[in-house]
């Protein structure tokens, strides 16, 4: 790109634009910033970003910022633009591989913060294969009122509660007004902030990555220090597949069940491993989530949020409790240039409220399970830890929807009575198209009273800030003839939690009928980039990512 004699002209658009000769035969280090006015978890992405290329020029590299697009579930929530979330991520991950490729960096510096933006950038850097690191925007505090910890899913679930009539909307406007007290990514352990968490475990962030708060000025230390190191990967030509081997992806999955993250990590974590070329079968969640102690339970399962797990050591006071369990290896590289072993050997747990021990854990297993049966043959996905106990088995009758709308409209209109398994389909990767989150339907039922009472089930997903009996990414989804477009209003359905089954209770000779009777459906989407997507997505048991052509 440039050096020699025929890249004179390249050397002279860098000129243009400012650079000496001397930045010019510096190592260029790219630097992706996902910084943009309409999510609060990246409006502060300048700051970080310019704390990073103060680190590159401290250690002799020259930084070079480009943008890429990102999409605030929560403002994205419960209306069309949802249907864009998830799809957002393979525009990301193409998006970064483009500028890397056009113009060939010596190293990147991911900046990203929610939730899709995190992985879509990390699928490019496993794709590229350049040195590279992530440097997060860092969570958002939690809001307090009336001497509480509030956040965002304390307002969805507020708006169930104002329909049930437990919360005036007065109350709910006082609610609203204080539960996202400034930048950074929701204060949960949410999508954006499990994702940010599993940088760390997965070696391809510094320490305190996933929970130092935005508006700490360790936070810009942080970044600096990020924009020093990649030089050192540079130097030393340590690349993102070195990193991210089988065993680091096991530690990941074994931080993931400790924390208790979101259900939207299966989805995360498997299309990292296809960009990373190793082989993670569903299966293995559940291997590691029966060997792995759920420790901290964080909103929205739990009452703690994220500084609360930084201030009790983090991440790696997480990591150290599980490597002393033999539940993690120490061997894996990491972008400090150390092993895990090594990177752990200062860390400890300050506040053991926080982060418990193995041995007095919230949970004996950890906070995500994999289900399969007749209504899931390829799998479905639950956030075990944040489920009620009395809902942990239980059998209903199926109220089905063939959309988030319609079903929420139910919820909301007070049309759905304890025992009820509303089963939301049409919504996966394909059919949705774009596999909806379902926050709205899930915090209506928590916010009513609900959650000991009703599950729901969809082939689609849940936001991070979902709790209950909340089933997701069920597979093959509707739109492609799997079992859950012959799911009629009236069935039984078996969920059996710590079985790791989800039945539909209807014998097979009727479920042939059906499925000789079933037609697809038209798509709901016909042009643009949503209907390219649904026609390229894999199924959500593969990650939903493209399809190899």
């Amino acid at each position: 790109m440039k050096s020699g004699l025929e890249k004179s002209p390249h050397r002279s658009l860098f000129k243009a634009m400012g650079l000496t000769d001397t930045e010019i035969r510096r190592p260029m280090i790219g630097i992706a910033n996902a910084k943009n006015e309409l999510i609060p978890g990246h409006i502060h992405l300048d700051k970080i970003a310019e704390a990073v290329k103060a680190g590159v020029r401290l250690a002799g590299g020259t930084p070079l910022e480009f943008a890429t697009i990102g999409v605030c579930d929560g403002i994205a929530m419960n209306h069309e633009g949802m249907k864009y979330s998830l799809a957002s991520r393979e525009v990301i991950a193409d998006s970064v591989e483009i500028m890397a490729m056009a113009h060939p960096f010596d190293g990147l510096v991911l900046i990203p913060n929610c939730d899709k933006i995190v992985p879509g950038m990390l699928m490019a850097a496993l794709r590229l294969n350049i040195p590279a690191i992530v440097i997060s925007g860092g969570p958002m505090l939690a809001g307090t009122l009336h001497g509480r910890s509030v956040d965002l899913i304390s307002v969805f679930e507020g708006v169930g509660a104002v329909r049930a009539g437990k919360l005036t909307e007065a109350e709910l406007a006082e609610l609203e007004d204080a539960a996202c007290p400034g930048c950074g990514s929701c204060a949960g352990m949410f999508t954006a902030n499990s994702m940010n968490c599993l940088c760390e475990a997965l070696g391809m962030a510094l320490p305190g990555n996933g929970t130092i708060p935005a508006v700490s000025a360790a936070r810009h230390r942080l970044a600096k220090l990020a924009g020093q190191r990649i030089m050192d990967l540079v130097d030393k030509q340590l690349l993102p597949r070195q990193i991210a081997t089988r065993a680091a992806f096991e530690n990941a999955l074994a931080v993931d069940m400790a924390l208790g993250c979101s259900t939207n990590t299966v989805l995360h974590i498997t299309a990292l491993a296809h960009e990373a070329q190793i082989e993670l079968p569903l299966e293995i969640f559940n291997r590691v989530s029966q060997r792995t102690p759920h420790l901290c339970s964080l909103s929205p399962g739990g009452s703690h949020h994220l500084e609360d797990l930084d201030r009790a050591g983090g991440v790696p006071a997480v990591m150290q409790v599980l490597l002393g369990a033999g539940l993690i290896s120490p061997e894996p590289l990491t972008v400090t240039g150390l092993n895990v072993g090594d990177n752990l050997l200062l860390a400890r747990v300050r506040d053991d409220s926080v982060i418990r021990p193995v041995a007095n854990p919230y949970h004996a297993q950890g906070g995500i399970a994999v289900l399969t049966g007749n209504l899931a043959p390829e799998g479905a996905v639950v956030k075990q830890s944040a489920v009620d106990p009395a809902m942990l088995q239980r059998e209903g009758v199926a109220r089905v929807f063939d959309s988030e709308e319609t079903a929420a409209d139910a919820i909301l209109g007070g049309h759905i009575q304890a025992g009820d398994i509303v089963v939301v389909r049409y919504e996966g990767p394909r059919g949705g198209p774009g596999m909806r989150e379902m926050l709205t339907p899930t915090a209506s039922i928590a916010g009513m009273g609900l959650d000991k009472d009703v599950a729901l089930l969809t082939d689609g997903r849940f936001s991070g800030g979902t709790r209950g009996a909340a089933l997701g990414h069920i597979s093959p989804e509707a739109a492609a003839g799997g079992p859950i477009a012959l799911v009629k209003d009236g069935d039984r359905i078996a969920i059996d939690i710590p079985g790791k089954s989800l039945t539909l209770l209807v014998n097979e000779e009727e479920l042939a009928r059906r499925r000789s009777a079933w037609q697809p459906p038209a798509p709901k989407i016909t042009h643009g980039y949503a209907a390219r997507y649904s026609r390229m997505v894999s199924s959500g048991s593969r990650g939903a990512v493209f399809e190899d052509v």
